[in-house]
């Protein structure tokens, strides 16, 4: 019996690694981002397989995982003394260890120094690499023996800015910069590599303003959410009032804040309006700004919620809110929608992309047009039930993996120059 790579690759499933350098399965969206991808990919006919550092994705069955171990330097007790002397003799050891221990986030170019390894040994088994923003100068390397194409989340560059203004001290703004010393190394990357897929319109734009890339060779495809998950039930009823916003930190880029001093301008004119944000509250800047406006008891942090319950929160809400100042795509609000709320975004980055004309869209931290809209849907029911119908018809239309995965395989047949061959399935 033939072994699958004896086919003429026109005639054969697609062989395609997906890449990543940690993809945590709960915590962030690299390892959301490749179980679903994967999933969707497999359905398509295509035989998958995963290479990523740890934490290690959570995958279904008939996906390889192959485990590309690192130091794991945040997990130790003293990153000083986790070398050992048969780390020495690799180079992705020393570079992480390296990185660490001055300042730096080391793990995207250490992870791409082990897959260069790995290529140069298995690479034979892979038709192409399907890389979750890596974006270290490996992967250029990498894509001279494999074909590469790169998810485009949103340029690293933004936040580092971010972080940095935000600073009190120049310390605090040197080690900000320090740590965030891989932006350069990712737009040499971005410069170097041919072929990408960026979750959003502003994805693409962001990253060819940042990088100075070619966005010739970059395709556009909406990320997917979980309709199984997301999706509305009549039975539960919205409570009155109810504002709903996810901020996974307690920084600038979130509008966080915005959405507080919109709350304080409503206190008075909407007093049963009151704001759960999906997230923590730790001591900071949010919760120094609850204590001026008096919205303490106003506004309620949860965390740690499983996918239905936050889906039970979107169903409850009278409206989602996203007030952050920029977003490579935007999965919150498109959850939401799928949940039938009304949603309201600012013009960060995609997030008018993802809202379309279903959401009222505010400008960036403008919180007295954000305390409008969010009064003009508070009081208006059929308002409501409109955006709610459109919302629904928008993510069921475009947020759909497969679609995500159907346009990730036309590049890969495009780079591969399969365009008008057809591939049996698996």
């Amino acid at each position: 019996m033939k072994d699958l790579a004896d086919y003429p690759l026109s005639q054969r499933p697609l062989r395609v690694l997906v890449t990543s350098y940690r993809s945590h399965p709960h915590v962030g969206g690299q390892g959301i981002y490749v179980h679903e991808l994967t999933r969707a990919l497999k359905a398509a006919g295509c035989e998958v397989s995963v290479a990523s550092g740890p934490p290690y994705p959570e995958l279904d069955a008939g996906i390889e995982l192959i485990k590309l171990p690192s130091l794991d330097l945040f997990a130790v007790d003293n990153a000083m003394l986790a070398l050992r002397w048969r780390h020495l003799g690799s180079r992705a050891d020393r570079a992480e260890w390296l990185a660490h221990n001055t300042g730096a986030f080391g793990e995207m170019t250490a992870f791409a120094l082990r897959l260069e390894d790995f290529i140069a040994r298995e690479g034979h088994r892979f038709d192409i690499i399907h890389d979750n923003q890596t974006l270290a100068m490996p992967m250029a390397r990498i894509a001279q023996t494999l074909p590469v194409i790169t998810t485009l989340h949103h340029p690293i560059a933004i936040d580092r800015d971010f972080a940095v203004a935000g600073a009190h001290t120049r310390l605090g703004k040197a080690l900000s910069w320090r740590w965030h010393s891989f932006v350069n190394e990712q737009a040499k990357a971005a410069r170097a590599l041919t072929h990408f897929i960026a979750v959003s319109d502003a994805a693409r734009r962001s990253y060819a303003e940042r990088t100075g890339m070619d966005t010739g060779g970059v395709r556009v495809a909406y990320n997917g959410i979980d309709h199984a998950s997301f999706t509305p039930d009549p039975s539960v009823k919205r409570e009155t009032g109810l504002i709903v916003a996810s901020a996974s930190a307690d920084v600038p880029i979130k509008g966080l804040d915005v959405l507080i001093a919109a709350l304080a301008r409503l206190k008075d004119s909407h007093p049963a309006a009151r704001l759960t944000v999906i997230g923590q509250l730790r001591e900071g800047p949010t919760k120094r700004m609850l204590g001026r406006t008096g919205l303490s008891d106003r506004v309620n942090f949860v965390s740690g919620l499983t996918r239905e319950e936050i889906a039970d929160l979107h169903r409850r809400a009278t409206v989602f809110v996203s007030a952050s100042r920029f977003e490579g795509f935007g999965f919150p609000p498109a959850e939401a929608m799928a949940c039938g709320a009304p949603v309201i975004v600012s013009d960060g980055g995609a997030l008018p992309e993802v809202a379309g004309d279903a959401g009222l869209v505010t400008p960036v931290g403008d919180d007295e047009a954000l305390a409008a809209a969010i009064a003009r849907v508070l009081d208006d029911e059929s308002l409501r039930a409109a955006m709610s119908r459109a919302g629904l018809n928008r993510v069921r239309t475009l947020f759909r993996w497969d679609l995500h995965a159907g346009l990730s395989i036309g590049l890969y047949r495009d780079v591969l120059g399969l365009a008008d061959a057809g591939v049996i399935a698996a």
